[in-house]
C-alpha cells in the first residue's frame, strides 16, 4: 500500500509492473518493490479484466470497497490503450456502466479550520425542524464540529467528535437542563471525508454518519425544537465564552466541505465575503491536512497514529522501544547477558541493534568461562534415513528458530562456532573416500555444498577418522565408506563458522539390501562476542580514527563504552555543509550531545553527580530521529529534547566520521569499546592495527567489572573481558556465586588433610600415619575463618571438626536439643571453651548459614540473620591453633586421644546437607567434588552426592525436565551420540544420584521381600520330617563367614561360581 489523502482534486499517476514474482509499484514518483506470495511466476488472469470497479457478475470478490468514483485518463494493460479503444467502443466484450468520457466532476469548496478558527453561517429562525449536515476530515480524536442555540432560550445543540465518534448533546433548558446524548460511528479520525446528518424535531432525533443506515441513532426523548438564526463550524466567537452554554469539547482541526444547513447548500464564497456569516482564521477553498505517517516513521513494524501536529508509534510486541520503535529492548549477545548477571536460560538477543534484522530467541550456556550462544533446530537426533540411491538422492532440510540472516549476524560477531553432525552407518557410504565421488554432502551458509564432515575441515573430504589416521578401515577416510555390515559411526564438530550452520544433508546410498544410515545434527553453537569486546586505546589528545561517512539521515543511534582519567575530549564527529554531529565529554562530569540538522545547533548535556574521568567504563547512549533527541549516560536519567514539528528533518554529512580528536579538537585521551552506530558495530581494534600510534584492545576490564566476581572470586584480566578465578573460594560458576554442596548419608564422612600426601605412605586405613617429624607441619594459626551452610533433621552431631598434632582442637556441633555449639580448645586450659548459640533449633530441616571468625582470641559468630556476636577466649587460653592436622566433616575418625564429648556425638554422624563450606582458604567440599589442586588432600567414606539442599537461602527444588531450563531435549537428546548435553545435570563425583539411590533401594527391598516369601512357600510345600545332614565346610568355625569358610576348604569353589553363572532352561 502507497499514498495517502490523494483525494484532493489533482491527478495522479499509477504504474504496476510484474516480472514473475517481483512487483515495481509507482505513484506518481514514488517507487515500492516487493514480491508476491507464493511458489509460480505465471499469473493466471481470468477473461477479463475491470477498471473502476467490480460488476456483479455473481463471481465471489476479494474485495467489497465501493467501486471508483472520479476520473481516469490513458489507461494501459502490456500496450493496450484501453481508454482509446473504450471511446471507440473496440471492446469485444466490453462491459461499460455509468461512464463518461469527459472529467466535469463537480468541485467542492473545501474550508480548513485550526486550533483558532471559526466559521458562523446564517439558518432559518423559529424552524419547527432542526437540520444540519457537512463532511468532514481530521487527525484529532476530539473536537467541536458544531454548535446552536435553539431559539426562544430553549436550549442548545452540539455535535462534536469524541474518542474518533461522533457525538451530539442537547441541552433542554425548559425541562430543568435536562440532557440528550447520542453517538455514532467509529475510527472517524483517520484522515479520510466523512459525512455527518443531524436531523431533530419534536420528540425525535436522529444522527447518521456516512449514508450508512446501520449506523443511524435514534432517540424519542421530550424535545421541543426552535432553530436559531446562528450555526457555529470548527468554534465560537470569543464574546460568547460568557453565555449559558457549555463547550464540551476543543476546536476542531480539519477541513469541512458540502455544508448544508436547513436544507440550504451554504455557498462559502459568499461566507468569505461575509455576506452572509462570519468567519475567523478559516481558509476557504483550501484543506490544508498533511499525513505524518507517510513516510511511516515508525520502524520495525511500529503502529503510526497521529494527530494534527504530531504522529505517535505504538511498539508494543515489536521487540524495539523509543519514539520511532528504533531501538531494540533486547541486548544484542549471550555475552551482554552475562555482564548484567544473568544465568543461564533462554533470551532473546537482537545482534543487530536498532538494525533491519528481529531479535531471535537462544538459550545462553553461562556455566564455562566464556558464553556459548545455541541455536536450535527441529531435526530429531539419530533420524533414519533408508531407501535412497545415488541417482535419488534423500534430502533432510533443517528449520532452525531464526532465519539464516539471524544467525549469520551471530556467527560473524562470535568467536568460534561449531555443530555436531554424525552418521551412524551399516552397509551405507558416506563421502566415498579416498578417490569417488561422494554419496552425501550438507549445505551451509549462502547455500553452498561441503563435502567434508564433523572433525575435518574445508576442502579436506574426509571424516574426522581420516584426519586422526584411526579410521576401522586404513584404507578409507571415513569409517563409513568401508561398507560394514556392522554399526559404525562418523562423527565430529563441523568449526569452520563462515560454512555455518548446516541448513540441508543430502544423503544417498541407503537403497541396498541391508542398508540402514542414522543422521544426527546438534544445535548451532557459538562462543564469545567480538562486538562486545571490539576496543581501542587513544594513546595521545591528538589521534583519531577514520571510518566512512554515517548515514544516519532521520534516525541515528550511537552507543559505546568509555574510559579515561582526564576531564574532556571529543569521542567522535561528524560534519557536513552546515550539519554535523557531535559526543563528547566536556567536563568530569558532563557528556554532551550535539547536532544540526538545518534547525540551528542542538544540545543535550547530562550531568553526572560523579566524575566520569575514574578510568571505570561508562556507557553513553545517543539517539536522534524526526521526533525526539535523547542522551543517557550509564543509568543515569535519561535527556530528551523534543524536535519542533516543523522544519527539516533530514541530518545530511559528507565528511568522515572521526572517532577522537580532529580539526584540531581537544581530543580523547582513553579507551572506547562497544561503538554501535545504527546498529552496526564499527571495527576499532581492526582500524587501530592499520593506524599508526594505535594500540587496539584495552586493558583494565577489573577496574569496572571485577565486583562481578563474588563471595572473594578473583577478577583476571583477559583480551576481550575478564573472567572470575573461583578456585580460592568455595563457590562455582561464572561469577563465583553457585553454591557447592553435598548430600552425607548416616555414617559418612570427609576428611581434608591440611599436608599433602607423601609418596610411599600407608593408606589410612592401614591406621599408621605419618608423624610431624616426617613431614613439615603447617603453620600454626592466629587467625582461623569458617563459613558454611547446612540442614539437618537429626541431633546430635557433629558438622565439623579441626584435629592438629596437638591436644588443640576446634568442632562445631549441634547438641541434642538443637542448638548449635563452637567449642575451642587452644591449650593452656583445663577444658575447652564452648560457645553456645541458643537462638533457635538448628535441627529444622531448614538451611542454616554460620561464619566463624576468631583472631587471637577475640571470636565473632554470626548465625543466618542475626547480629554478630562477639566472644573472648579466657586469658590463659593460648592465641595460636598449634599445628593443624585434618578438617572433618560429619565425622571424626582420628587416630589419638578425642574429647569424651566430641566422641559422643560421633554416633550415628551427621545427616543432611552442608553446602560452601570454607576454612581460611581451603574448601573441601569442592574439592572432593571438583578436580582440583587439592582434591589430593581429601579422602571420603561413603557416596559424596553433590546436592544445593544445604544451601543458604533455600533453593527451589529441581525442576522436572519439562520445565527445566537445562533440559533442552528439543535441542538435542540425551543419547551417547552427542557429545555434549545441557540437559544432563551435574556430574555426582565419587557418588550416586540420590533420587535414583533410593528408588533403587526400595525396589530391592521389594524384591528382596518377594523372594523370602517364596523360599518360606517352598520349604512349607516340600517339607518332610526325619533327620538331616549338612555339608558344612570344615573350619567354619574360625572362618569370618560361611564363604570365607567354604573358599577355604575347597579351592576349587571359583570354578563352581563361575559355572553357576550358567542357567538352563528345561
Amino acid at each position: 500500500m502507497t499514498g495517502s489523502l490523494l483525494d484532493d482534486h489533482h491527478w495522479h499517476s499509477v504504474v504496476i509492473e510484474r516480472q514473475g514474482r517481483s512487483i515495481n509499484l509507482t505513484l506518481d514518483r514514488g517507487v515500492q518493490h516487493f514480491r508476491t506470495n507464493g511458489e509460480f511466476d505465471y499469473l493466471d488472469l481470468d477473461y477479463e479484466i475491470t477498471f473502476g470497479g467490480i460488476p456483479f457478475s455473481g463471481k465471489p470478490s476479494s474485495s467489497s470497497r465501493k467501486n471508483f468514483k472520479g476520473c481516469m485518463e490513458s489507461i494501459n494493460y502490456n500496450g493496450i490503450n484501453i481508454t482509446d479503444l473504450a471511446r471507440r467502443k473496440k471492446l469485444e466484450p466490453s462491459n461499460v456502466g455509468n461512464l463518461s468520457f469527459s472529467c466535469v466532476e463537480p468541485y467542492t469548496v473545501p474550508v480548513f479550520f485550526n486550533a483558532t478558527s471559526y466559521l458562523e453561517v446564517p439558518g432559518r429562525l423559529n424552524q419547527d425542524l432542526f437540520s444540519v449536515s457537512f463532511q468532514f476530515r481530521t487527525w484529532n480524536p476530539n473536537g467541536l464540529l458544531l454548535f446552536s442555540q435553539f431559539a426562544e432560550n430553549l436550549g442548545n445543540v452540539e455535535i462534536y467528535l469524541t474518542e474518533s465518534k461522533v457525538g451530539v448533546h442537547i441541552n433542554i433548558t425548559q425541562t430543568k437542563m435536562s440532557q440528550i446524548d447520542i453517538s455514532s460511528g467509529s475510527g472517524l479520525n483517520d484522515g479520510q471525508w466523512h459525512e455527518v446528518r443531524f436531523l431533530a424535531k419534536e420528540n425525535f432525533a436522529v444522527l447518521t454518519i456516512d449514508e450508512d443506515e446501520a449506523s443511524a441513532v435514534r432517540t424519542n426523548s421530550p424535545l421541543q425544537v426552535k432553530t436559531g438564526e446562528k450555526y457555529f463550524f470548527g468554534g465560537f466567537l470569543n464574546q460568547m465564552n460568557n453565555s449559558s452554554h457549555s463547550v464540551l469539547q476543543p476546536s476542531f482541526q480539519g477541513c469541512m466541505q458540502l455544508i448544508q444547513v436547513d436544507d440550504q447548500l451554504v455557498n462559502l464564497y459568499e461566507v468569505a465575503q461575509r455576506r452572509p456569516g462570519s468567519f475567523a482564521n478559516v481558509s476557504i477553498d483550501m484543506c490544508a491536512i498533511i499525513d505524518r505517517c507517510v513516510p511511516n516513521h515508525c520502524e520495525h513494524g511500529g503502529k503510526c497514529s497521529q494527530t494534527w501536529h504530531s504522529f505517535q508509534c505504538t511498539c508494543e510486541e515489536t521487540g524495539y522501544s523509543g519514539a520511532t520503535c528504533h531501538n531494540s529492548i533486547y541486548e544484542p549477545s549471550c555475552e551482554a547477558y552475562k555482564h548484567l548477571g544473568q544465568t543461564s536460560n533462554y533470551y532473546w538477543i537482537d545482534p543487530d541493534g536498532s538494525g533491519p534484522l528481529g531479535p531471535l530467541k537462544v538459550y545462553c550456556n553461562m556455566t564455562e568461562d566464556k558464553v556459548w550462544t545455541i541455536v536450535s533446530h527441529d531435526l530429531q537426533m539419530q533420524t533414519t534415513v533408508v531407501g535412497y540411491s545415488p541417482e535419488k538422492y534423500s534430502v533432510t532440510q533443517l528449520v532452525y528458530s531464526a532465519s539464516m540472516d539471524q544467525i549469520s549476524a551471530v556467527t560473524s560477531s562470535a568467536e568460534h562456532c561449531e555443530q555436531y553432525v554424525s552418521y551412524f552407518c551399516k552397509m551405507s557410504r558416506l563421502l566415498n573416500t579416498p578417490d569417488g565421488s561422494p554419496y552425501t554432502w550438507w549445505v551451509g551458509k549462502a547455500n553452498e555444498k561441503h563435502y567434508y564432515w564433523g572433525g575435518s575441515g574445508p576442502g579436506i573430504q574426509k571424516c574426522a577418522c581420516g584426519i586422526e589416521r584411526n579410521c576401522t578401515d586404513p584404507k578409507y577416510y571415513c569409517n563409513c565408506d568401508a561398507d560394514y555390515k556392522q554399526w559404525r559411526k562418523d562423527a565430529g564438530f563441523l568449526s569452520y563458522k563462515d560454512h555455518l550452520p548446516v541448513s540441508q544433508v543430502v544423503v544417498g546410498d541407503t537403497d541396498r539390501q541391508g542398508s540402514e544410515a542414522k543422521l544426527s545434527v546438534g544445535p548451532l553453537r557459538c562462543q564469545g562476542d567480538r562486538n562486545y569486546w571490539n576496543a581501542a586505546s587513544f594513546p595521545n589528545p591528538s589521534s583519531y580514527l577514520h571510518f566512512s561517512t554515517f548515514q544516519g539521515e532521520t534516525s541515528a543511534d550511537i552507543s559505546f563504552y568509555f574510559k579515561t582519567l582526564i576531564p574532556r575530549g571529543v569521542f567522535l564527529e561528524n560534519l557536513g555543509n552546515t550539519d554535523f554531529i557531535k559526543l563528547e565529554l566536556k567536563s568530569a562530569t558532563e557528556v554532551s550531545f550535539s547536532f544540526d540538522v538545518g534547525n540551528g545547533p542542538v544540545e543535550i548535556v547530562v550531568r553526572s553527580p560523579s566524575p566520569l574521568n575514574d578510568d571505570q567504563w561508562h556507557r553513553v547512549t545517543a539517539e536522534r530521529n524526526v521526533k525526539q533527541a535523547s542522551l543517557q549516560v550509564d543509568r543515569l536519567p535519561q535527556q530528551i529534547r523534543k524536535a519542533p514539528t516543523e522544519g527539516h528533518t533530514r541530518l545530511e554529512l559528507y565528511s568522515q566520521l572521526f572517532v577522537g580528536g580532529a580539526g584540531g579538537q581537544q581530543g580523547f585521551l582513553g579507551c572506547i569499546r562497544s561503538l554501535r552506530m545504527n546498529g552496526v558495530t564499527l571495527d576499532l581494534e581492526e582500524r587501530a592495527k592499520v593506524t599508526s600510534g594505535f594500540k587496539s584492545g584495552c586493558s583494565g576490564h577489573c577496574t569496572s567489572y571485577g565486583a562481578n566476581c563474588e563471595n572473594g572470586g578473583r577478577c583476571l584480566e583477559k583480551y576481550h573481558g575478564y573472567s572470575c578465578d573461583c578456585s580460592h573460594t568455595a563457590y562455582d560458576g561464572t561469577f563465583c556465586n553457585k553454591d557447592v554442596g553435598a548430600f552425607f548419608e548416616e555414617g559418612m564422612w570427609l576428611r581434608y588433610n591440611f599436608q599433602a600426601p607423601v609418596v610411599g605412605a600407608k593408606e589410612p586405613g592401614s591406621r599408621a600415619e605419618s608423624s610431624p617429624e616426617q613431614q613439615n607441619a603447617p603453620p600454626d594459626l592466629a587467625h582461623e575463618s569458617i563459613r558454611f551452610s547446612f540442614s539437618t533433621t537429626k541431633a546430635p552431631c557433629i558438622l565439623l571438626y579441626v584435629s592438629s598434632f596437638t591436644t588443640d582442637f576446634l568442632a562445631v556441633l549441634i547438641k541434642p536439643a538443637g542448638s548449635l555449639q563452637i567449642r575451642y580448645n587452644l591449650g593452656g586450659t583445663r577444658e575447652p571453651y564452648n560457645i553456645d548459640a541458643d537462638h533457635r533449633n538448628m535441627a529444622n530441616g531448614q538451611p542454616h548459614s554460620v561464619n566463624i571468625t576468631r583472631h587471637e582470641r577475640t571470636v565473632i559468630l554470626k548465625l543466618d540473620h542475626y547480629p554478630s556476636v562477639s566472644y573472648h577466649l579466657p586469658s590463659s587460653s593460648d592465641t595460636l591453633f598449634n599445628s593443624p592436622k585434618s578438617l572433618f566433616l560429619g565425622k571424626v575418625i582420628e587416630t589419638g586421644k578425642i574429647d569424651q564429648e566430641i566422641h559422643k556425638y560421633n554416633t550415628p554422624g551427621f545427616t543432611g546437607c552442608l553446602s560452601r563450606v570454607q576454612f581460611n582458604q581451603i574448601a573441601p567440599l569442592k574439592a572432593a567434588l571438583r578436580q582440583t589442586n587439592a582434591s589430593a588432600h581429601v579422602h571420603i567414606q561413603g557416596e559424596l552426592v553433590e546436592s544445593n539442599c544445604g544451601a543458604s537461602p533455600l533453593t527451589l527444588s529441581p525442576m522436572s525436565s519439562a520445565t527445566d531450563p537445562w533440559h533442552l531435549d528439543h535441542l538435542d537428546s540425551a543419547s551417547a551420540d552427542f557429545p555434549y548435553n545441557p540437559g544432563q545435570g551435574q556430574a555426582i563425583r565419587n557418588g550416586v544420584n540420590r533420587n535414583s539411590a533410593i528408588i533403587g533401594g526400595v525396589i530391592a527391598v521389594v524384591i528382596f521381600t518377594i523372594l523370602c516369601t517364596l523360599v518360606f512357600l517352598i520349604r512349607y510345600m516340600f517339607r518332610h520330617k526325619g533327620t538331616y545332614h549338612t555339608n558344612e565346610a570344615k573350619g567354619a568355625e574360625s572362618a569370618e563367614s560361611a564363604d570365607a569358610a567354604i573358599m577355604n576348604n575347597d579351592p576349587n569353589f571359583t570354578e563352581t561360581i563361575d559355572e553357576s553363572k550358567k542357567e538352563w532352561l528345561i
